[in-house]
């Protein structure tokens, strides 16, 4: 049997295999907060709890809006079982170039470069509103809104000097 050493094994991802989602209460989510329905990262719009019933558990009536595609899902749990909660980031890039194939040349304030984010395919215009604005020549920088895997573009503006 060949000795193990450490150079066998690949340490060069931060990634500790964290979870993409977190566990709360369904009866903690609040509105503005964000939760998970049918495997949707969604921010939750409106919720509201019926009373304790025949059978004993007060549910919650949740409705969401999927931050990614901006569609609109509804759920009920009873309010002291669990809920999924998507770990969400926002980050902010400069805005390098945008490929022919409508990825982007993204750069974070300590100059690492990344190519994995595509144009956004929602809402209907956004992508096509970006690249016009790059076209301009002006510096822009973009928020970039990442959740269970799942990364895209949120937002715009120009950078100011």
């Amino acid at each position: 049997m060949a000795d193990v050493t450490v150079d066998d094994y690949d340490f060069s991802t931060g990634d500790a295999g964290a979870s993409h989602v977190m566990n709360s209460e369904a009866g903690q989510i609040r509105v503005g907060g964000h939760m998970c329905i049918k495997d949707h990262p969604c921010k939750v719009s409106q919720v509201s709890t019926s009373k304790t019933g025949k059978h004993g558990h007060a549910k919650c009536n949740f409705t969401a809006i999927d931050i990614f595609t901006g569609k609109k899902y509804e759920d009920i749990i009873p309010s002291t079982h669990t809920a999924q909660i998507p770990v969400v980031k926002r980050q902010e890039f400069s805005l390098v170039d945008i490929q022919d194939d409508g990825f982007l040349s993204l750069m974070t304030e300590g100059g690492e470069m990344r190519e994995d984010v595509k144009l956004p395919p929602y809402p209907d215009n956004f992508a096509r509103e970006i690249q016009t604005a790059f076209n301009t020549g002006k510096n822009y920088s973009v928020c970039v809104v990442s959740a269970m895997g799942h990364d895209q573009v949120v937002s715009i503006k120009e950078e100011t000097a």
